[in-house]
């Protein structure tokens, strides 16, 4: 008599909180009981988060993306009790209360480095399309003023300027070893001066910002770096500096860089982010002298793949019992 066939494993239930990616989102249901938010509609988050909490298995891990419109809060953890991992998209974690999720013991596990390299190379293009005016001059071409007008109004040049980097964990670091291929002099802003490095250490951001021509926002959001760059910041840049965001929006006062832009208190921006994504203040996209990207320094072709086999690994490290790959700490 022929021996019984095992009985299948049943897969772990997924909560999946991001817009679905065909390819990623196939991979997850091959190995996964995936709960999609996205898919099933979007409904009113609590609604969506009840039903799961209903399930006669319910899901034990949530995949969110860094940035979105779902936020890992105390309601999202009130709401789904059984809950015990968090695999987020991004190296910035604001969107989650880390605090709540130590109270309540889940786990968060970030994007670790895998975006830094395209972070930095973002970050050098900016400053490179706002210095050599690339996109002014892209449109100039495109509207045939060429011709008509002649040669087109002087740039500025990136080589020997000095750089100021607010951050200097895995971007910021690599960022700072781009520019200084372009003979810049790199300084920069963190909590406590970084002993492996020998680039100058400011403990105020005003005196960093008055020490340079480029300032580079490059931390984490939270309490202390919320609206980092102010007035107080913009003014001490000065009439000749470039600012370039490439950290998060809430980093930079918004309307105050507007201010500083309209009235040459500031020369120019490359900015990646902003505070109402994706909303861009219209003020912005009429600036010459400002060159603006979706959100998308972290997005390449061979990041978007890597990024896709950690969260996997990620979660099937939770599910398994083993550490996470790229945990984040908890407070």
């Amino acid at each position: 008599m022929a021996a019984a066939s095992p009985a299948p494993v049943a897969k772990q239930a997924l909560l999946l909180l991001r817009r679905p990616d065909a390819t990623f989102t196939a991979a997850l249901r091959a190995r996964f009981r995936v709960l999609d938010y996205y898919a099933s509609g979007a409904p009113p988050l609590i609604t969506f988060l009840a039903a799961a909490a209903r399930e006669p298995d319910p899901p034990r891990a949530a995949l969110v993306v860094a940035g979105g419109a779902v936020l890992v809060d105390a309601a999202l953890l009130d709401a789904l009790p059984s809950l015990r991992c968090v695999v987020t998209t991004g190296a910035g974690v604001d969107h989650v209360d880390l605090a709540g999720c130590a109270r309540r013991g889940v786990a968060v596990a970030g994007a670790g480095k895998v975006f830094s390299l395209d972070v930095a190379d973002h970050a050098v293009g900016l400053l490179l399309a706002v210095l050599r005016r690339v996109s002014a001059a892209d449109r100039y071409v495109r509207a045939g003023l060429w011709p008509a007008q002649g040669d087109y109004p002087l740039a500025s040049k990136l080589s020997g300027k000095r750089v100021g980097i607010i951050g200097l964990g895995s971007i910021g670091l690599l960022i700072a070893k781009r520019l200084e291929a372009f003979g810049c002099v790199v300084s920069y802003h963190s909590r406590a001066p970084k002993a492996t490095v020998r680039y100058r250490y400011f403990s105020d951001v005003c005196d960093l910002a008055m020490d340079t021509d480029i300032l580079i926002v490059a931390c984490a959001l939270n309490d202390m770096t919320r609206r980092i760059v102010g007035r107080r910041v913009l003014d001490a840049l000065g009439p000749g500096g470039v600012l370039v965001n490439i950290a998060r929006g809430g980093n930079v006062d918004e309307q105050e860089l507007i201010a500083a832009l309209r009235e040459g208190r500031v020369a120019g921006a490359g900015l990646d982010v902003f505070e109402n994504e994706p909303h861009v203040p219209p003020e912005l996209k009429e600036m010459d002298n400002v060159v603006l990207t979706a959100h998308e320094a972290v997005f390449t072709e061979e990041s978007t793949a890597d990024l896709c086999e950690l969260k996997i690994g990620n979660l099937e490290a939770f599910f398994s019992g083993k550490p996470l790959l790229t945990p984040v700490h908890l407070p």
